[in-house]
């Protein structure tokens, strides 16, 4: 029994270090587009991984090679993907080969199971917000092919082996599940960190040049608008509303830089989050109608959150307003609310089939002066994002080439 506990103990050494260091070079993110390096990457550590676990196998059942190498293909093909698993599946059936011996297709056969267990519970599995509960329900169908197969096929194993080897497996695979959950949410707090540190700059620039310019500007404006209705220049006439029109424009910006640096005080509220949604709605109709948009939005239940209705408006309609500019032809908005039971949130969903974003353009909104638009200026998603975190939110996005855009925002429900 110690034998044994002993080797499954390097097994999950070898995963779990190796667990890390591909978070080292790649780290892991939220149902992030991996490219084909990064797959090829982890695919390489998790083989490398595996590897190693049939370097150590237990020794003193006899002919047999049981490891923890099913772990390596279960969590590389349900994060990383087809390829990557592929990769690892690979590697471990031709080792697997090399060693030989009279339970080598058995060997073979429960290698293969992990990798169709895997890809048949992975989309469910990255899609669910309750990641450790799939997972123990993967372990759980796993289990039952692999306990039938070996019981039949191996004899030799005794009831200690199966009760010390299965349940290993199952806390080390559960386990590897909360690590590269916890590695995830680590690094996304890490993300929010630089991206505040960057709004901060943006907003004491912000705060030390507004001022100055502004009341220059209001200076130029009355004097423009002065002289055109006093003068007879009929181009001055026909030239200052556009010269108006884009002195507004700048005051604009120069506003959003302010609301960036110091967007008000926050009157924290108890917000009916429908009603609320429900309003946005309503005031961008006219505009998505003129832009030959539908905007779709039933609300579904009643709920409560704490925050600042007004600042929370101007959020909220930011992104519809968003979604629909990004719809070139005709297309619809779509707007939904769906609890998260087990974190106590209400996540409001806010999809597009516009043009979508590029990969590279993703990782860019809501920086400081970032936009895919011609005339924008980045600001609106900055001082949305800032709004949603002030509120102890959090909004995501995602977004695929002209397939459109998905944006979740979340909140604490009380």
């Amino acid at each position: 029994m110690i034998t044994l506990i002993k080797t499954l103990l390097i097994n999950i050494t070898i995963l779990f270090s190796l667990t890390y260091n591909a978070n080292v070079l790649f780290p892991f993110k939220v149902k992030s587009m991996l490219r084909v390096k990064h797959k090829i990457t982890y695919g390489l550590i998790g083989a490398f991984g595996a590897f190693l676990c049939m370097l150590y196998p237990i020794e003193t059942l006899g002919a047999t090679h049981f490891d923890l190498r099913m772990i390596a293909i279960l969590i590389v093909t349900l994060y990383a993907g087809l390829l990557s698993g592929t990769m690892v599946l690979t590697l471990v059936l031709i080792y697997r080969l090399i060693l030989d011996g009279p339970y080598v297709i058995i060997g073979i056969i429960v290698s293969i199971l992990a990798f169709v267990v895997a890809v048949a519970f992975r989309k469910v599995f990255l899609a669910s917000s309750a990641k450790l509960i799939w997972a123990l329900m993967i372990f759980i169908v796993y289990f039952s092919i692999y306990f039938v197969s070996i019981y039949i096929y191996v004899p030799i194993l005794n009831t200690e082996f199966y009760f010390i080897y299965f349940s290993v497996f199952c806390l080390t695979f559960i386990s590897m599940i909360y690590i590269i959950e916890h590695l995830i949410r680590t690094n996304k707090q890490i993300e929010e960190m630089m991206y505040l540190d960057k709004l901060n700059m943006a907003g004491q620039m912000a705060a030390s040049i507004a001022h100055e310019i502004r009341n220059p500007l209001a200076t130029v404006r009355g004097f423009i608008q002065h002289l055109s209705d006093e003068s007879e220049d009929q181009q001055l006439k026909k030239y200052s509303p556009l010269i108006l029109a884009e002195l507004d424009r700048t005051n604009k910006i120069i506003t959003d830089y302010l609301n960036v640096a110091k967007p008000g005080t926050f009157h924290l509220t108890t917000i009916h989050l429908e009603n609320v949604l429900q309003d946005c709605v309503e005031l961008l109709r006219p505009f998505a109608s003129y832009s030959n948009v539908a905007i779709s939005y039933h609300p579904s239940g009643k709920h409560w959150i704490t925050g600042d209705e007004q600042h929370l408006k101007q959020a909220i309609m930011n992104v519809i307003k968003n979604g629909i500019e990004a719809i070139e032809v005709k297309g619809e908005v779509h707007i939904e609310t769906k609890e998260i039971m087990s974190s106590n949130r209400i996540m409001v969903t806010i999809s597009d089939n516009g043009k979508g974003m590029t990969h590279e353009e993703m990782k860019k909104i809501g920086l400081p002066f970032y936009t895919t638009k011609s005339k924008g200026t980045g600001l609106g998603s900055m001082v949305t994002n800032k709004i949603i975190r002030e509120m102890d939110g959090m909004i995501e996005y995602e977004s695929e080439e002209n397939k459109g855009t998905k944006v979740k925002i979340s909140f604490p429900m009380m």
